[in-house]
């Protein structure tokens, strides 16, 4: 193991650390007759279970490495979410609130650490689905179930090989976000060019993606928070991971996962000309 490997491999302990205590809060929430929702200000809604977790990954940080920044999503000021030199740990306290509040069960705590910009940790838990993924640069990306059937063996995730976008499946989470960013066309002519497309949604299409089962994923109008997570799964996994326009990183408002192979032939059809 590499220095900068057994570096990640500290951080990335912590994060399963911190996932393994978010999912104790937020699954007792999660149908909660007395659940408390707001509306934030860009029309979203938000629950007391969100900032409760976040509460709590943002003590655990403060705890164990206390000179990272932190950038989350309901205690970071809107000035202060940018891309930061040095350590950052980005969190989605819940992704999917929308599902967590109706009681749908697709949605999950999101943890990074991003290191001059790119995230190098990600870790994605989903008590409700009792799923946890992560991986690490250089440490590979791993998949464990939890709840019920916690302590099984974590299983090494790899994309498909599906090389041909006519045999592939895809997700595309939301028309009407397509349509909002003026790629209407281009997401119904990825949709006709696969084999199936689907709108799974939220964190879950790009598990998908390291799992295998899907061969790509994007949607747009998201937040770094949102994507920070899922980039070192992704890679990790062998697949590749930019913006809808193929920019790098979690930074551009828009994510497309793949397994790799199929990536330049989506972003044929779906970036802006």
């Amino acid at each position: 193991m590499t220095d900068s490997a057994s570096t990640h491999a500290d951080d990335l302990a912590l994060a399963l650390r911190l996932a393994a205590a978010a999912d104790e809060v937020s699954l007792a929430r999660f149908q909660s007759l007395d659940l408390e929702v707001t509306t934030k200000p860009d029309r979203t809604p938000v629950t007391d279970a969100d900032r409760a977790v976040e509460e709590t990954i943002r003590a655990g940080l403060v705890a164990e490495r206390p000179h990272d920044a932190i950038f989350g999503e309901e205690f970071t000021a809107a000035a202060d979410r940018t891309e930061v030199a040095g350590r950052q740990w980005i969190i989605d306290p819940i992704d999917g609130t929308a599902n967590f509040l109706r009681g749908v069960p697709i949605w999950g705590t999101l943890i990074a650490l991003a290191v001059d910009g790119r995230p190098v940790v990600g870790v994605v838990s989903s008590p409700a689905l009792e799923r946890r993924w992560w991986g690490a640069t250089g440490l590979g990306a791993w998949m464990t179930r939890t709840g019920a059937l916690a302590g099984a063996e974590p299983a090494r995730l790899r994309v498909s090989g599906v090389s041909t976008l006519a045999d592939a499946v895809v997700s595309y989470n939301s028309l009407p976000g397509w349509a909002d960013a003026g790629r209407l066309d281009q997401a119904i002519a990825l949709a006709r060019s696969a084999w199936r497309a689907r709108a799974i949604g939220d964190m879950w299409s790009y598990m998908l993606v390291a799992e295998g089962s899907l061969d790509a994923a994007g949607e747009f109008d998201l937040q770094p928070y949102d994507m920070a997570a899922l980039q070192p799964i992704i890679e990790e996994a062998g697949g590749r991971f930019t913006s809808v326009d193929g920019e790098e990183g979690p930074w551009h408002g828009s994510a497309l996962a793949t397994n790799g192979v199929l990536h330049d032939t989506v972003l044929d059809i779906v970036r802006n000309r």
